[in-house]
């Protein structure tokens, strides 16, 4: 049963750059973020300390942790990268789909074996141009897999608006959130289902962006704006209605409320928490990761991360 708690502190922690996207923890509870200016924090839980591990040239969304202590880092503009945090070094690991350049490397998740999925959004806007997107609902993400010998194959196509990753706890499926579609979609990968896919959770109260497992065997999805009656009737409307739209100046373009939500889902679908945050000071909350009874959140829109405790 759903644990709908009234509306959570949330304790923030400036960073140096804007846009603090998603988050990742390590074993020892330092927590990476990456900012729109390419730059790449570890973050003491506290704040005393954060220092810049490395800058991808880019813009860095999805973080993940690599088996060999490096940091899978989703580039927008440079694609699936691999960063050593003691160095700063930067591996390039895909930057292309079948001989072509991805547009909008969002997010990933990594098998215990070496594989890596992640979500390249849309084959035809960047991350600039998001909103135009999901207004025009062009339907062209896709769910992609990196086997450990590089090589690249597309396991799911024309979703809309492909956006975060995870894996089952026991890796018999990989899921990854469909925004416009106000779904998680669940891809099997072992047992009786492998091959089929059907919908983890549908009919969101929100738009999904980055999911994550969490050290409670839940996965933990952002939700980045709640349901927004007029973009849900320009995504359906007509072709040149919806390019209208997001040409339009940008005062009447319809906008994300400031709100910050997060939820946390079984492997049935089933909602285990519902947390509706603080938006006072911290909003649109667009990463996600529980550690250690701790939930670390990022925003597209803030300079800063936050965290709260799922007992509070």
């Amino acid at each position: 049963m759903a644990t709908l708690a009234a509306m959570t502190t949330l304790t923030v922690v400036p960073v140096p750059g804007y846009g603090a996207e998603d988050v990742v923890v390590d074993d020892d509870g330092m927590v990476y973020t990456g900012t729109e200016d390419g730059a790449v924090f570890r973050v003491r839980p506290d704040g005393g300390r954060i220092d810049r591990v490395g800058h991808t040239g880019g813009r860095p969304l999805g973080l993940e942790l690599l088996p060999d202590g490096r940091l899978l880092v989703c580039d927008a503009h440079r694609g699936l990268l691999a960063l050593d945090p003691a160095t700063g070094r930067i591996e390039v690991l895909t930057d292309l789909v079948h001989g072509r350049r991805m547009v909008f490397c969002n997010n990933a998740a990594v098998h215990s074996d070496g594989t890596i999925f992640f979500s390249d959004t849309s084959r035809r806007f960047g991350i600039e141009r998001w909103e135009a997107d999901m207004v025009e609902n062009t339907a062209s993400g896709r769910l992609l897999r990196r086997d450990p010998d590089g090589h690249v194959e597309v396991l799911l196509d024309g979703l809309r608006f492909a956006n975060g990753v995870a894996l089952a706890a026991d890796e018999s499926y990989v899921a990854v959130a469909e925004t416009a579609g106000r779904t998680v979609v669940r891809r099997w990968l072992a047992g009786p289902r492998q091959g089929q896919v059907d919908h983890l959770a549908a009919d969101l109260p929100g738009y999904p962006d980055n999911i994550a497992r969490g050290s409670d065997g839940l996965l933990w999805v952002a939700v980045a704006s709640p349901t927004d009656a007029v973009v849900e009737r320009l995504m359906t409307g007509p072709k040149p209605l919806r390019r209208l739209a997001w040409r339009a100046p940008d005062a009447v373009r319809p906008k994300p409320r400031r709100t910050a939500r997060v939820m946390a889902l079984d492997d049935t679908g089933g909602v285990v928490h519902d947390r509706s945050l603080d938006a006072s000071g911290f909003h649109m909350v667009t990463g996600v990761r529980e550690h250690r009874g701790t939930v670390w959140v990022g925003s597209l829109r803030e300079p800063a991360i936050a965290s709260f405790l799922v007992g509070s």
